[in-house]
């Protein structure tokens, strides 16, 4: 087995991976990018007719492309822009998070906090159930899609997961044993938020992230609640064509998935990243750090980010699925290079495409 070392330097100075075959150069030579490579990788959502994209390629703080692709409307034939919104589905996990990061920041919450010291209601299998298991997906917390009854027809929010908690007393293992990905601990957490700083939890994204970074446009949904300007619907491919498929039952949960936002203001999302303007350094790098189980086994998940590597590089990243829509979120820290495609159609690889052009970033 070739061994690898890696030597880290200052940001924006050369970094090279040593192997035995020589040295790779971790940057990335693009200063401006070939809209041809972009648009071929797409071109299966470049449709006159059918629902598209929307992607951005983020390099040292300068959008070196943004396009969208295809409709974000069918019925009133609007296009997909930088300007459209589209339902994050689960990248919202990471908005999820920063609102527990500034509760902590403010000295609300501890990230070994439990469920039965928020709640003094929560039954006693919350005892052993931290903050930080929430966030990193070992609490064991029950699915809450497997409790919907099957004849349901209302949508659900993240208080009646709150509910459905309740009427539980176990967990599907010891609470840090194993990782298993959780919606009901996330939609948990937005009611973490609500209990201790009294604001409804879209209230609160607006008045800590959204409004701050100055994202203008977003806004975490509720049908006939909420309103979202320039919105991309989504959409699934039938026998007669694209067919309108927007909503779901669990449409309504917020913690989990509900966030709308455009290329623009997650431009301004992803530069926040690399700053302390929501959180201290000290608190948000551990967003960016691999869970661990009891075992001491590295999860590869942080808070609301996928952690591991591609071509050499650090990568943290997050996709987004859901009723009618598809998204990736990749970000290359160290290089400075995030890519980020939305999508408002059941179906494609948006991460695929994403690491296609990761290839061509640094490769070319």
């Amino acid at each position: 087995m070739k061994k690898i070392t890696f030597v880290l330097l200052p940001l924006f100075s050369m970094v090279v991976v040593f192997t035995s075959c020589g040295e790779i150069d971790l940057r990335s030579p693009i200063t401006e990018v070939d809209s041809g490579i972009i648009d071929s990788l797409l071109s299966d959502y470049d449709l006159v007719e059918g629902p598209g994209a929307a992607v951005m390629i983020i390099k040292d703080g300068e959008i070196l492309f943004s396009k969208g692709y295809g409709l974000a409307n069918l019925e009133e034939e609007i296009s997909n822009t930088n300007e459209t919104n589209f339902r994050l589905a689960s990248i919202t996990k990471q908005f999820t998070a920063m609102c527990i990061m500034i509760l902590i920041n403010h000295g609300e919450l501890d990230f070994e906090s439990t469920l039965t010291d928020i709640f003094s209601a929560f039954p006693s299998y919350g005892n052993n159930i931290t903050i930080r298991q929430m966030l990193n997906h070992t609490s064991g917390l029950v699915d809450y899609e497997s409790l919907i009854p099957d004849d349901a027809s209302e949508q659900v929010s993240d208080w009646d997961i709150y509910t459905m908690m309740l009427g539980l007393n176990s967990t599907y293992f010891t609470p840090g044993t194993h990782y298993r990905y959780s919606n009901t601990g996330y939609a948990l957490l937005a009611m973490i938020v609500e209990e201790k700083s009294g604001l409804i939890f879209s209230e609160f994204l607006e008045e800590n992230i959204f409004s701050p970074l100055e994202m203008n446009n977003s806004v975490a949904h509720q049908e006939g609640i909420s309103n979202i300007t320039n919105r991309a619907y989504g959409y699934s491919q039938g026998d007669d064509g694209y067919n309108l498929d927007d909503q779901s039952l669990t449409s309504a949960v917020l913690g989990d998935g509900g966030i709308y936002t455009s290329l623009n203001d997650m431009f301004r999302w992803d530069q926040s990243l690399y700053t302390d303007s929501l959180v201290p350094y000290e608190i948000l790098n551990e967003a960016f750090t691999s869970g661990e189980l009891s075992s001491g086994e590295k999860t590869g998940y942080g808070f609301g980010w996928r952690i591991d590597s591609y071509l050499y590089r650090e990568r943290v990243a997050h996709t987004g699925s859901t009723r009618g829509f598809r998204n990736v979120y990749m970000r290359f820290p160290d290089q400075h290079i995030s890519i980020l495609i939305l999508t408002n159609r059941n179906s494609g690889s948006p991460f695929n495409i994403a690491e296609k052009i990761a290839d061509y970033l640094f490769d070319a």
